[in-house]
C-alpha cells in the first residue's frame, strides 16, 4: 500500500483532534477510522491498526490524569476485571464477524448514550457530593461494565460513552473521574484486542504509529481542559458528541 505525505498529515491531524475528543468524552474512531481507509485500508485492517493510537493515547491520559490526583486506584482492579474479559470476547468476535456489523452496531449504541444523556442527565452528571460505590455493592457495575468491553473490543469507536455512561451511571463517579476510570478501562481492553489483532496480522504500523501520534498529543490537551471546565459544560459536550458520533457512523 502505498502512503503519501499528505495522507501522513491527515493522519496526525485527525489523530490530534480524536485524542482530545476521546479523552474529553468518545467518538474519537469515527474520524480515524476513515482517515486510515483514504487509501483503501479495509475496515477491519482499519479497525485493528486504529487500537495503535488508542493504545498510546490512554498512556498519555491516564498519566496526566495520575499526576493531578483524579485516578481512582482504591477500586480500579475490579473496575477492570469484567471490562476485560468483555474485551476479550469482542475482539475475538472483531477477528471472526464480518464488518459489516459495525455500523449498525455503532449506531444503535451511540442514539442509546445520547437519549440517556438527553433524558436522565443526572446519570451522566452526578450532582456533587454524590457518593461513590465500590463494584462489590453494585452488580448492575459488572454487568455495564462487561458489555461495554464486548463493545470496546469489537468495534472501538464510541466506547468512551458506555463506559462513562457505565462509571457514572452505576458507582457514581464525577466526570473528571469516569473520564480518568474510562481510560484506565479503555487501554486494559485495547491491550488485549491488539495483541489479538497483532497475532491474525491486521495492524499496519506505519499509519497506526502517525496517528498515535497526533493521539498522544491531543489526550495530553485534553486532560488539561477536563480539569478546568463544568462538569455541567462536559455532559453538554457528551450528548453533542453521541450526536455527531450518530451522524459520523452514517457515513463509515
Amino acid at each position: 500500500m502505498d502512503y503519501s505525505l499528505t495522507y501522513f498529515g491527515i493522519l496526525l491531524l485527525t489523530g490530534l483532534l480524536a485524542g482530545v475528543i476521546n479523552t474529553l468524552a468518545g467518538g474519537g474512531s469515527n474520524l480515524t477510522l476513515p482517515a486510515l481507509m483514504l487509501t483503501g485500508m479495509p475496515a477491519d485492517v482499519a479497525n485493528a491498526t486504529n487500537r495503535v493510537g488508542v493504545f498510546l493515547q490512554c498512556v498519555v491520559g491516564v498519566r496526566g490524569y495520575s499526576h493531578h490526583g483524579k485516578v481512582q486506584t482504591d477500586d480500579v482492579a475490579w473496575v477492570l476485571v469484567p471490562n476485560i474479559i468483555g474485551g476479550v470476547i469482542g475482539a475475538a468476535a472483531a477477528a471472526i464477524l464480518p464488518a459489516t456489523l459495525l455500523k449498525p452496531l455503532l449506531l444503535a449504541t451511540m442514539l442509546g448514550v445520547a437519549f440517556v444523556i438527553l433524558v436522565f442527565p443526572s446519570v451522566i452528571a452526578p450532582p456533587e457530593g454524590t457518593a461513590v460505590y465500590k463494584m462489590k455493592n453494585r452488580p448492575s457495575a459488572w454487568v455495564a461494565l462487561f458489555f461495554a468491553g464486548i463493545y470496546g473490543g469489537f468495534v472501538q469507536a464510541g466506547v468512551g460513552f458506555l463506559l462513562i455512561t457505565a462509571l457514572a451511571g452505576t458507582l457514581r463517579y464525577d466526570m473528571v473521574r469516569s473520564n480518568a476510570l474510562k481510560l484506565i478501562c479503555t487501554l486494559a481492553f485495547t491491550s488485549v484486542a491488539l495483541v489479538i489483532f497483532i497475532v491474525d496480522d491486521l495492524v499496519r504500523w506505519l499509519p497506526g504509529l502517525v496517528l498515535a501520534a497526533g493521539m498522544m498529543v491531543g489526550a495530553a490537551i485534553a486532560v488539561k481542559i477536563s480539569l478546568d471546565i463544568s462538569q455541567r459544560t462536559m455532559k453538554w459536550f457528551l450528548f453533542v458528541m453521541t450526536l455527531a458520533a450518530s451522524a459520523a457512523a452514517m457515513f463509515l
